[in-house]
């Protein structure tokens, strides 16, 4: 077959889509970023040359544990046992990918039951996926399950109300799922305290679903939200978001209503990882099963009568056929989610009861040394908190983030940069790694820019 000269299949190309020139084709990139010659890279390296590279381009960033961190935000400090890193790296857990043939995935099969069982019992719901892409993604796709289930007897037709306190970025996440779809996004106010508005709240009473953070973007936890399915009704999902660490020690969701829980896997088997890879929950009760994302392990019995482990209801072709998809997610975060399901068995319930405790009682001691300093006020100080607590400064929340930095604490994160009306608050996180030095440190340079600030 004779080949066409490279111009001619160009031009053969261009004139399929109706453009004239290779110039109109890139029209949509700015001038000043294009480039018409090649692009400045450098010539071949040796080996050591690179590795010297890249040990300076390394040595640039700040390991969150080489000096007091208080930057949280969605993402947790944490501490994994070595043990989960050995096993995870295991050949029979590294290199599984998708166990479609069970008859040769039985032990990751197996292993992701677990997961999924562990996931349900500590979010008080009977099904669990096998993982989502983070905390965001799950929020977004409990978001379009509840329409789907609810929309038909919904009052409120393709009405969500969402808490006004979700962070701008797990917005941005929840917009883009939902726009197009005909699902209309509502605020969910909350008082002046933080917390929901119980009354405010009653005019959710026939929308598809309501979604909220316990605890919320502040760190608070909000008794109200037990409340919350009573006053908006069975015909209404109630979809939570959690902290699964705090579920140490807080009341299961599905325990006060909950028809779906979402939440970050991350604290379990996984440090922050620069904000990825992680991995998010999904739980919900049995009437959402067949319009729940993601992969399902099912337990049944082979020809034997012995314990089997498959793939079932869900399979990953349902969702790349787009004419006929509930889900845009494909995969999951299988490995990530297993380290997960070994951090969670090795602490077992009263592990798990401690690492709250310690989560808990380090936000406290934060808490209670941030409030000593003048100058600095805690916001809405009687509020239950769980990792997280806001504080007013007497100025710009950012400057003050970059003096501790510069002075070898990370403080925390300025809530400016999600809301600009709260450009002199700082948000404290606190994890189960944090110390009485730490605190020390974080009050001592604090106050010193406080005291700076005054002058």
């Amino acid at each position: 077959m004779d080949q066409l000269p490279n111009l001619g299949r160009e031009h053969e190309m261009l004139s399929a889509m109706g453009l004239s020139g290779i110039e109109d084709l890139f029209s949509d990139i700015p001038e000043k970023i294009r480039t018409d010659g090649p692009l400045p890279l450098r010539p071949p390296q040796s080996e050591e040359e690179i590795w010297a590279d890249a040990q300076r381009l390394l040595g640039v960033n700040i390991d969150l544990d080489s000096r007091p961190s208080f930057l949280s935000a969605g993402l947790a400090r944490n501490f994994v046992p070595t043990m989960v890193g050995m096993l995870a790296t295991r050949g029979e857990f590294l290199t599984s990918y998708t166990p479609y043939q069970p008859e040769v995935s039985q032990g990751m099969l197996q292993a992701m039951w677990e997961f999924q069982t562990m996931i349900s019992e500590l979010v008080g719901l009977p099904v669990s996926n096998v993982s989502m892409y983070d905390s965001s993604t799950a929020a977004a796709e409990a978001i379009t399950c509840a329409v789907r289930v609810k929309g038909r007897k919904a009052t409120q037709k393709g009405v969500v109300y969402v808490s006004e306190f979700v962070p701008p970025h797990k917005m941005s996440v929840i917009r883009n799922y939902t726009q197009g779809g005909g699902i209309e996004l509502r605020p969910l106010k909350h008082g002046t305290d933080g917390r929901i508005d119980l009354e405010a709240a009653q005019e959710a009473t026939g929308s598809c679903a309501v979604y909220v953070e316990q605890p919320n973007a502040f760190g608070v936890m909000d008794e109200g939200i037990t409340r919350l399915k009573e006053i908006i009704g069975e015909h209404t999902a109630l979809i939570v978001c959690v902290d699964a660490v705090s579920l140490g020690i807080m009341e299961a969701p599905g325990k006060y209503g909950a028809d779906i829980v979402v939440g970050e896997g991350q604290p379990f088997g996984i440090g922050p990882t620069a904000g990825g890879p992680i991995y998010g929950l999904f739980a919900c009760g049995k009437d959402y099963l067949r319009q729940m994302p993601g992969r399902i392990v099912g337990q049944t019995v082979d020809e034997d009568g012995l314990d089997a482990f498959t793939l079932t209801l869900s399979t990953r072709e349902q969702h790349i056929r787009r004419h006929r998809a509930t889900s845009n997610i494909c995969s999951n975060e299988t490995l990530i989610a297993l380290m997960g399901a070994m951090h969670m068995a090795m602490l077992g319930p009263e592990g798990l009861e401690r690492l709250a405790l310690r989560v808990a009682a380090a936000t406290e001691s934060t808490k209670s040394a941030m409030a000593s300093i003048p100058g600095v006020e805690v916001v809405e100080s009687n509020n239950p908190n769980f990792r997280e607590f806001v504080v007013e400064l007497p100025g710009d929340a950012r400057l003050a983030v970059d003096y501790m930095d510069r002075n070898g604490v990370l403080g925390g994160f300025p809530l400016g940069d999600w809301w600009e009306s709260m450009s002199d608050r700082l948000l404290i996180g606190c994890d189960e790694r944090t110390s009485i030095s730490d605190i020390e440190a974080l009050s001592t340079v604090l106050s010193a820019w406080v005291e700076g600030v005054n002058k």
